[in-house]
């Protein structure tokens, strides 16, 4: 038994994850940037005398460690399958949605999602919608739809500096009252991540894409399969760092159509609400997620990063997420984007690489080697990302 279970864990640790990504996107496809090398590299034992992965004993330690336990995980596909959810809006038409963090920190162990406590304070403006439960258990959502039929593009600027992009326009648009943020006023008034990934759409027409083959004109653009009849959806993960940890999160929603569109997610202007720049203070709902724009290019560069990277078809752009949950106490799926450009002194020196963690960026500012967009100071960008971490695979 001990030897299977070292097995298993050995397998994660010796990954390669491999996908391509979905047609017209031009940030979500993974690469082969999480490959994990296994522990006998170097030893003088082969990997089948090592034992399980730290992480198996306390999921703080290193090794691979699923953050959202409610789900199925395959990291050869780079996919997350989640129980579908349907619920309603108070004027009649179908939500199908996922639920992946709560401030309910009970009910997070309970169903197996992320805790977060920061969730608490974003219920400002319309950052948060109303919902109730039903007596089938099922939320009733007081307002909030999204229109999917808008068709996902990005056309790349001219190179080499393909960020920003010249044309842009994101596959769903959520109206001025849609957030995925939901708070149940009937059931202690705490506030969900939930997600619609399909509207006004029926039960049958979307068990047509059990097998694959999703129709992203009534779908949300990361579903590469939903089963109504099995309760299921699975979703597409984008790959990133946290700690220098490589893991795996979903992007769902953004608060600006450029971030949607670069995220191949939904645009949820009500999401522009909650305030940014405020990172770990008090009151704030954010964390803050690292993006290089110009970082090192090539396909088959170890340290390749960056939207211009992402932009030109490399792979995922490689972003750095600030605490997720097991290594910071601070975790927000709401990621407030400070983008990174590595001035001209710094690309001539050959300092440029890839950058893992979050001390690690803001030493490299401080030293002024990274600076902000154009040039100018470093921090948000006043977008926000709704992305919370699926996998930690180290």
């Amino acid at each position: 038994m001990f030897k299977k279970i070292a097995l298993t864990v050995l397998a994660l640790l010796a990954l390669t994850v491999s996908a391509q990504a979905q047609d017209g996107e031009m940030m979500g496809g993974i690469g082969d940037d999480a490959q994990i090398a296994p522990p006998s590299v170097g030893a003088d034992v082969p990997v089948t005398y090592f034992g399980p992965a730290p992480s198996s004993v306390q999921k703080e330690l290193i090794g691979p460690y699923q953050l959202v336990r409610s789900g199925t995980v395959d990291l050869d596909a780079g996919t997350v399958t989640l129980p579908l959810y349907e619920g309603s809006l108070e004027s009649g038409e179908t939500v199908w949605y996922v639920l992946i963090d709560t401030n309910d920190e009970g009910n997070a162990a309970a169903l197996g999602l992320n805790f977060s406590a920061k969730l608490t304070y974003a219920d400002v403006g319309n950052a948060v919608r109303d919902g109730r439960l039903a007596d089938d258990g099922s939320i009733v959502f007081a307002a909030g739809g999204v229109d999917f039929t808008p068709e996902h593009s990005v056309t790349p600027g001219e190179a080499p500096n393909f960020f920003p992009p010249s044309a842009f326009q994101p596959g769903a648009v959520g109206d001025a009252d849609y957030t995925p943020l939901v708070k149940l006023t009937n059931a202690g008034g705490y506030v969900y991540n939930a997600p619609t990934v399909a509207f006004n759409v029926d039960a049958a027409t979307l068990d047509a894409f059990c097998d694959g083959s999703p129709d992203h004109a009534v779908l949300h653009d990361k579903v590469t399969a939903i089963c109504p009849r099995d309760g299921t959806v699975t979703l597409s993960m984008t790959l990133g760092f946290s700690f220098a940890r490589p893991v795996f999160y979903l992007s769902t929603e953004a608060s600006v159509d450029l971030g949607a569109a670069m995220e191949s997610a939904t645009y949820a202007p009500a999401l522009a609400a909650i305030p940014v720049g405020g990172d770990d203070s008090f009151s704030s709902a954010v964390e803050r997620i690292f993006a290089v724009v110009n970082g090192p290019t090539g396909s088959e560069n170890p340290q390749r990063q960056g939207f211009n990277s992402a932009l030109s078809g490399e792979g995922a752009p490689l972003n750095i997420l600030g605490g997720i949950p097991t290594i910071a106490t601070d975790y927000s799926p709401l990621w407030d984007l400070n983008a990174a450009v590595w001035t001209q002194e710094a690309i001539d020196l050959g300092y440029t690489s890839r950058v893992t963690e979050e001390f690690q960026i803001l030493g490299l500012v401080q030293d002024g080697w990274l600076t902000g967009l154009g040039g100018g100071d470093f921090g948000s960008v006043g977008i926000i990302i709704n992305c919370p971490p699926i996998f930690r695979l180290l």
